[in-house]
């Protein structure tokens, strides 16, 4: 407790910024482990198969341990702050058993204060998909699903290497649809081979199901990926805007507001956890290979985990699963906040910018400005939005507000 103590002390000491308030916080919870590596992915999972010897069962319990005991590690940053979101991500959480993911909720009740009806999603796939199994993780205390489709098309499926198929992604949904009153179906476009017809008709099949939001992410060639090094064969530029396009009409005759670049939601079915990561407020990860983002009133802090999933379990029995903790530069704020906040179409308030920052506005003003002059950020009434051609060129937009 000394070392946890003298690590509050030191990120609560006196320092530049000048939060007057801390923002909400959310809580996200990493499963490591699934049962095949898509060759797009870089997220931080682990083929289950892959490290374990034959036969052998995945340690759901000792995992849920680990991970508990690295969340009583860092509770001494978030004394008396309500938790307004769980997310569980992964990896494929839904490879875990409901009595594993209860397990998990309920230790994670017993130890943070929830705030009342508090959104918790987790991540499924439909290749762990059995029937009744989205219904037990509902009664676990699951309020959310969040299903990785990708495509109904099982050539494209093959393509993207997801292990399950277009009718076991149809009976997943389905079994959604019953068992929740929100979920999210997450599709993904501009794949190996694909049409505009075939796209087209992947976002009329997510839409039959009358889905409360949808996200919808362009395949994009990550480094230190098996796709970085065997590109695939992708649509030209052109004619993923054309799917774009395409997609933005269809959503919106069905009722699907696109509220952030990439996510479309009916009123009232946004993701509430990734709008807390796109508003700039806290959220503390645990789990193997988990990021934090948290507030102090002189100071944000961003810190990450171990990431093999032994050396995390270890590491998070002996409280010490922190393997990088570091300040966010008072000059690296602007892009920080901006790099998150203009993803939004309404984008953002001035005042809850200098708020979630600590700065002041002129700390913003030049970037602001340059937006506005290139007719990529429109500055009204308080608040600063990207344009429909800022959308277009987000991440020359963001760039914007870069430090010098």
């Amino acid at each position: 407790m000394v070392l946890v103590t003298d690590a509050l002390r030191h990120w609560t000491r006196p320092g530049t910024l000048q939060l007057q308030e801390l923002p909400p916080l959310s809580l996200y919870i990493h499963l490591p482990w699934c049962l095949k590596k898509c060759p797009y992915c870089d997220f931080n999972s682990h083929e289950w198969g892959a490290t374990a010897a034959p036969g052998a069962a995945m340690p759901e319990l000792d995992y849920v341990a680990a991970v508990v005991a690295d969340l009583e590690s860092a509770l001494p940053l978030i004394w008396g702050r309500t938790v307004q979101t769980v997310f569980i991500g992964g990896g494929t959480p839904s490879l875990f058993s409901p009595d594993a993911i209860d397990r998990l909720l309920s230790d994670v009740r017993s130890r943070l204060r929830l705030a009342p009806g508090a959104e918790v999603t987790l991540e499924a796939n439909p290749g762990t998909f059995e029937k009744d199994r989205f219904r037990a993780f509902r009664e676990a205390g699951v309020t959310r699903l969040s299903i990785g489709v990708q495509s109904f098309h099982d050539g494209h499926l093959r393509a993207l290497g997801r292990v399950h198929d277009r009718a076991q992604a149809l009976a997943a949904v389905a079994e959604a649809a019953q068992a929740f009153e929100t979920f999210n179906l997450d599709i993904m476009y501009a794949l190996p081979g694909q049409t505009l017809a075939q796209c087209e008709e992947d976002i009329r099949t997510a839409l039959s199901f009358a889905p409360p939001h949808i996200s919808i992410y362009h395949l994009t060639i990550e480094p230190n990926t098996v796709f970085a090094k065997f590109p695939p064969a992708v649509p030209e530029d052109d004619e993923a805007y054309a799917m774009l396009d395409r997609i933005t009409e269809l959503t919106a005759d069905a009722g699907l507001a696109r509220y952030e670049v990439s996510a479309y939601a009916r009123a009232g079915h946004r993701c509430q956890h990734n709008l807390n990561y796109w508003q700039f407020g806290d959220y503390l990860g645990i789990g193997a290979g988990a990021h934090s983002k948290l507030s102090f009133a002189h100071r944000v802090l961003r810190q990450v985990r171990a990431r093999e999933p032994r050396l995390y379990m270890e590491r998070a029995r002996a409280g010490d699963a922190v393997v990088q903790s570091d300040e966010v530069a008072r000059r690296d704020l602007p892009f920080e906040y901006t790099l998150n906040a203009l993803r939004l179409r309404e984008g953002f308030a001035m005042r809850e910018m200098l708020e979630r920052t600590g700065l002041p506005a002129s700390a913003f003003r030049a970037g602001i400005d340059a937006g506005v002059a290139r007719g990529w950020l429109v500055e009204e009434a308080g608040w600063v939005r990207p344009t429909e051609r800022g959308f277009d060129f987000l991440s020359d937009l963001q760039t914007l507000f870069l430090p010098d």
